[in-house]
């Protein structure tokens, strides 16, 4: 089969490799969408990525992927089902996982079956999950990023009623700003240099939103919410946001920290913020609790509350994968970009 694939010196392409094998309680999937994950994918291709060390590396680890066979202990799947966040598996010899979904096939374990025989999956099995036969491949490989964004506002203690401030509006931040309305905080402001993003961020239902070239962050958020927000939230890896995000918080408030920064280091300096505060970090979305938002992210996009299609920008052609990464080294302006097999 065919997979794309980084090397050590730079160079990126389409290889062909083995066919992954599966095992009695998982299925092989035919690839039919990846997401381009703009932040991990470019670390990984410029070994910038914290714990992937070996190459040459398979990439991709957003897919959506049609089941073609099962295993003999398999009960919850079948051919024809649509999945999502299936794995390469056993990784070809000579090669090691990015997760490795730019690939025609990749593999899924039937979670609930090992369950039902008293063994316990690995934790990414949680979050393999089946979606409607009626959504559109492409678009559904964002509900991978709506559910790791769903199940970090639970990490984190985002509630109703409670405001906060969000920098950056790609499609993580743009997913923060729509999953914040649902849950109703507020209000909520929308940070980026970008005003066609920041126009997207008002139709997602941010009640505020600051183009951060034009104004002082710290002065901006206070004069619209006097007494700090309850939650700054880097969405996008600014470092020097952690010393904003201290300034606007609230006493016994917290900064968060999820967008990945290829620097991992920054001064801290906080003699603006309150006495008592948190600065908490979440880079790594918990495959078992994006397993268990997913039914909730499942039924807002079956009510029409939620569109996983209006963060989607580009489908690029697998065989045009370079294109891809080539117009995010060019920093093309984009929002989900999505890879078609």
């Amino acid at each position: 089969m065919k997979a794309y694939v980084v090397h050590d010196d730079g160079r990126r392409g389409i290889e062909e490799v083995r066919m992954p094998s599966y095992g009695p309680y998982e299925a092989r999937v035919k690839l039919l969408s990846c997401g381009i994950c703009n932040g991990t994918d470019m670390k990984i291709i410029h070994k910038q990525f914290k714990g992937i060390d070996d190459y040459p590396v398979i990439l991709g680890h957003e897919g959506v992927g049609e089941v073609v066979e099962v295993g003999e202990k398999v009960r919850y799947l079948k051919p024809g089902d649509r999945v999502l966040l299936p794995f390469i598996g056993d990784v070809p010899e000579g090669y090691s996982s990015g997760w490795g979904t730019y690939a025609e096939y990749n593999v899924v374990t039937d979670c609930q079956a090992m369950l039902d025989d008293g063994l316990e999956p690995e934790s990414f099995a949680y979050a393999q999950k089946k979606i409607p036969a009626e959504f559109d491949p492409v678009d559904a490989a964002m509900i991978i990023t709506l559910r790791e964004v769903y199940s970090t506002m639970g990490i984190f203690g985002f509630t109703g009623g409670k405001s906060i401030a969000i920098l950056g509006l790609g499609p993580v931040g743009l997913s923060f700003v729509r999953l914040c309305k649902l849950i109703g905080m507020g209000p909520i402001i929308a940070m980026d240099i970008d005003d066609e993003k920041l126009t997207l961020a008002r139709e997602l239902g941010a009640d505020y939103t600051l183009n951060t070239k034009e104004v002082s962050i710290p002065d901006e958020v206070l004069r619209l919410v006097p007494g700090g927000v309850d939650f700054a939230l880097d969405a996008v890896g600014v470092n020097s946001f952690i010393g904003d995000g201290m300034a606007i918080v609230k006493p016994d408030a917290k900064v968060c920290v999820y967008g990945i920064s290829a620097k991992m280091n920054a001064p801290l300096d906080w003699s603006k913020n309150p006495y008592n505060w948190t600065l908490q970090f979440n880079q790594f979305p918990d495959k078992k609790l994006e397993g268990a938002v997913h039914d909730q992210i499942i039924a807002w996009i079956g009510e029409g509350k939620l569109d996983p299609g209006f963060f989607v920008s580009h489908r690029i052609p697998f065989e045009k994968l370079n294109d891809a990464f080539d117009m995010i080294e060019r920093r093309e302006k984009m929002l989900k970009m999505v890879v078609e097999f």
